[in-house]
């Protein structure tokens, strides 16, 4: 009889995978170096990065059929080839000194493996983890968003000893085995399997299990308006999240008078929040509920959005924005047992992938939003009023969805009833 995987094992190799695909967020690393090497604009070398957070989206959706055919080991090893053939291509880009080349490695090649590495693993945990969906997920996504705390030192290092080139090559073969490594060890759990304990506690009464709403194809999800609620409350937290990321530095001068030194800091302690929310905010969905933890969202977001422009006390500023991160790296974390509980996990992977477009979408338009609004109007104050405005929205669809979720528990009962 085979022997079942040790499931925490299995977070480990998840967060093995997350840790190496998150160094995206380090990519400014490369940024003045580039830029001093080929004279290239800052434009030119951001590009780079926007195309890979386009294409993390687009092969997300389009590849999460295959993570659910093929399984989290073979969508893992895919994942693993395109990252790291997308690393190790950029430093020949580098090399050859092509702009073009390096937006297919870094950002076509490195895109793909993004989607995919980033989706395979989540899918799986939480069937491995229907006790603890959030936490589980949590976990993962938390390796993501401290991915560049990691990475940011190390690039730094290897570019001023061994030069950019050799840092794609280098980091490109580290990422590989990584992420090939914590593939191998994936898998999804045996049909019918569960943690020792948790089917015994609910048929004892000791713990309520909560069974998912339903069990959808990834192409029936679509065709249901829940689904659509779940895509415009990440899009409407991403996009107002990612614009304070990509402008918290000049934020922070503008609106509390911080030196460029301060305010880079700064930047730096906040993406500890980023990551400290993925866990935090995940593992409290799996007490009060994922639709709960949406809301609350909201409600606070509504209230810092609209008070951050009219706050100049350095302190007060600061700990707002960090809950601000919080949220925005909580919205990702928790996304994925939220699918789960609506949608079931016949499909996970893939639906996951669909709802991710949300990502790519708002990747785009949250922080080209707060750049025209600051060219417009010399602030990023207007725009700030206008995301807390967003945020309204949201929390109506934040209180709608749960008229979708009641007439679906209902059903499930009278169901159970006539089952019984």
């Amino acid at each position: 009889m085979k022997k079942t995987k040790n499931r925490w094992l299995i977070a480990a190799s998840a967060v093995g995978i997350h840790i190496s695909i998150g160094s995206v967020y380090a990519w400014s690393n490369f940024t003045n170096p580039l830029m001093e090497e080929f004279g290239w604009t800052a434009q030119q070398v951001q590009l780079t990065f926007s195309i890979a957070i386009l294409f993390l989206g687009l092969s997300a959706a389009f590849l999460g059929h295959f993570v659910e055919k093929y399984g989290p080991r073979a969508a893992g090893l895919l994942a693993a080839g395109f990252f790291g053939a997308g690393i190790i291509g950029s430093g020949l880009a580098v090399n050859l000194g092509s702009l073009p080349f390096l937006y297919v490695t870094y950002g076509v090649l490195g895109g793909i493996g993004l989607g995919v590495g980033y989706i395979a693993p989540v899918s799986t945990l939480v069937k491995w983890f229907p006790d603890r969906r959030g936490l589980a997920t949590g976990l993962a996504i938390m390796g993501f968003g401290f991915a560049a705390a990691i990475a940011s030192p190390v690039m730094e290092s290897l570019i001023n000893s061994v030069g950019t080139a050799n840092t794609f090559f280098i980091l490109g073969i580290s990422y590989l085995v990584i992420m090939t490594l914590s593939s191998l060890y994936l898998e999804k759990p045996p049909v019918g399997w569960a943690p020792k304990g948790f089917n015994e506690k609910g048929q004892s009464g000791k713990s309520r299990i909560k069974e998912d709403l339903s069990q959808l194809t990834a192409n029936e999800a679509v065709k249901t308006s829940r689904f659509y609620y779940l895509w415009i409350m990440l899009f409407i937290n991403v996009t107002c999240g990612i614009a304070i990321l990509s402008a918290a530095k000049p934020l922070a001068e503008e609106s509390i008078g911080l030196t460029t030194a301060e305010a880079a800091a700064l930047v730096g302690i906040l993406g500890i929040f980023n990551g400290l929310g993925r866990i935090g905010w995940a593992s409290i969905s799996d007490f009060i509920g994922r639709p709960n933890t949406y809301t609350t969202f909201f409600v606070l977001q509504i209230v810092l959005f609209a008070l951050l422009p009219h706050t100049t006390e350095a302190f007060l500023f600061q700990v707002m924005l960090a809950v601000v991160y919080t949220c925005y790296g909580g919205g990702f974390a928790a996304i994925p047992a939220y699918i789960g509980d609506l949608f079931g996990t016949k499909q996970l992977g893939a639906i996951h992938g669909y709802i991710l477009t949300a990502w790519a979408a708002a990747g785009l338009a949250g922080p080209m939003f707060a750049a025209w609004m600051k060219d417009t109007t010399g602030s990023y104050a207007t725009s700030l009023t206008f995301f807390s405005g967003m945020f309204v929205l949201a929390l109506i669809v934040s209180i709608v969805i749960r008229r979708d979720i009641n007439k679906l528990r209902q059903q499930q009962v009278s169901g159970s009833k006539i089952a019984g």
